[in-house]
């Protein structure tokens, strides 16, 4: 049967405490702690430090008794599933990194201590890994798993020390949401986005058997949200911006590709994209670049003129960063300057770990309505504009929406002018009735 021991082998001011584990003649190893008792503060008999006010000595002997115990269930559970393990100091070494949460110089083990480095394993996978449609992980999946582990390696920075694997519970929700609301000055849908791959990671670490905390799970461990105050241009104000006339070029060129994602209500990426290749039979057809979804759009009239004057050509290319800049030079022309309520990407300098840095943050604000505009107005204002005019699942197929819940978001109707839905519908009703009985 194999034991384990504690004992000390010098005697000065400090001494290292060293663990053997030993079955008759299979093995016979033996490794330091790491651990340091006072000079005659070691019961050999009892094998643990005595009482002394120069270090915590109930932690010391509950953490020496945890490793014994740890050590021979690990050593047991080789026995159970069958496979000779070589019992080594390194086996030994690895064993008590584990029971310890010390780093190890083997990289498994440390995926299985550490939090960011299961979710850096967990990136790699990712690149070969397969959804259950068997399609590559997106690139941009891959790229927020990236960014969420940039957030929990700046908050270690932040707290002094590593998160473990069975350290992610409720108290390090709360510190964590805590750091990114008041120091990175995030808004909750963005920190909601980070615990939300956080649950994920936590749900595979459970596939791998690691030990980790079932706090994830609890109601406390909630991904924090908001509603947005995102804005939509109307139809009259569509059609301002399609009749004005822009005497610079850049701006002329900005205004059709402007149009043209109002019109089709395409993210930016596939918007930008568009060439003469894109149009069949007088449809607009592509592949939705996020979701591969096919995407069947019939040429709106203001679209069909654009292409006219530009005989059958898409504007002029332009970066996604100029296109954002144009159309609120764009708006602003046309005269949509009207004070309103929404988000604007400001400059804000922050302080983390005593280094000054420069972040953009979305400000809730009264802003002039042009500077409020950006791409994202194109899909939101299509699926506004047309919600309630013909069923949600065909915007739905044309704007690549998965699901009615994702659609909505996007509606941005206020309650106000549903209500002035429901007045013009009455009326119309009334005018109804007194049509038939005037008969």
């Amino acid at each position: 049967m194999a034991t384990g021991s504690y004992r000390i082998k010098t005697a000065n001011d400090l001494n290292s405490i060293y663990y053997r584990f030993k079955q008759g003649n299979q093995f016979d190893v033996e490794i330091s702690t790491g651990i340091q008792v006072p000079k005659g503060r070691w019961s050999v008999s009892k094998e643990q430090v005595l009482s002394t006010l120069e270090v915590e000595v109930d932690k010391i002997n509950i953490k020496l008794k945890e490793l014994n115990v740890f050590v021979n269930a690990e050593y047991n559970a080789t026995k159970i599933g069958g496979k000779t393990v070589l019992i080594t100091s390194k086996w030994l070494k690895e064993k008590m990194a584990f029971c310890f949460k010390h780093g190890s110089k083997s990289k498994k083990v440390n995926e299985q201590i550490f939090f960011t480095n299961f979710i850096t394993k967990f990136i790699e996978d990712s690149l070969k890994r397969k959804t259950k449609n068997n399609t590559p992980i997106k690139k941009r999946t891959i790229q927020h798993y990236q960014t969420t582990l940039n957030k929990i390696e700046d908050f270690e920075k932040y707290i002094g020390s590593k998160v473990n694997l069975d350290g992610v519970d409720i108290d390090f929700h709360t510190h964590f949401v805590h750091y990114l609301e008041t120091i990175v000055v995030l808004n909750p849908n963005t920190i909601g986005g980070y615990i939300d791959d956080i649950k994920l990671f936590c749900r595979s670490a459970i596939l791998k058997k690691h030990v980790i905390s079932m706090e994830f799970k609890e109601q406390q461990f909630y991904s924090p949200s908001n509603s947005t105050q995102d804005i939509y241009l109307k139809e009259e104000e569509i059609i301002e911006i399609y009749s004005t006339e822009y005497k610079q070029d850049y701006l002329d060129n900005a205004r059709d590709w402007f149009i043209i994602g109002l019109r089709t209500g395409l993210r930016v990426s596939d918007l930008l994209g568009l060439t003469r290749k894109s149009i069949d039979d007088g449809f607009i057809q592509l592949r939705n670049k996020k979701t591969d979804f096919p995407v069947i759009i019939p040429i709106h009239g203001n679209v069909s003129k654009i292409l006219e004057k530009r005989n059958g050509l898409f504007p002029r290319k332009i970066s996604d960063t100029n296109f954002n800049l144009y159309i609120k030079e764009v708006a602003k022309i046309a005269g949509l300057t009207e004070m309103t309520k929404g988000g604007k990407i400001s400059e804000k300098i922050i302080e983390i770990n005593g280094k000054k840095e420069t972040m953009h943050r979305k400000v809730v604000g009264e802003y002039p309505k042009n500077e409020l505009v950006s791409s994202h107005i194109c899909r939101r204002t299509f699926a506004t504009l047309l919600y309630g005019k013909i069923d949600t699942l065909t915007i739905m197929k044309i704007t690549g929406h998965q699901t009615e819940k994702q659609f909505l978001a996007y509606v941005k109707i206020t309650p106000k002018e549903y209500a002035e839905k429901l007045k013009a519908y009455w009326r119309l009703m009334d005018q109804l009735v007194m049509s038939s009985t005037s008969i």
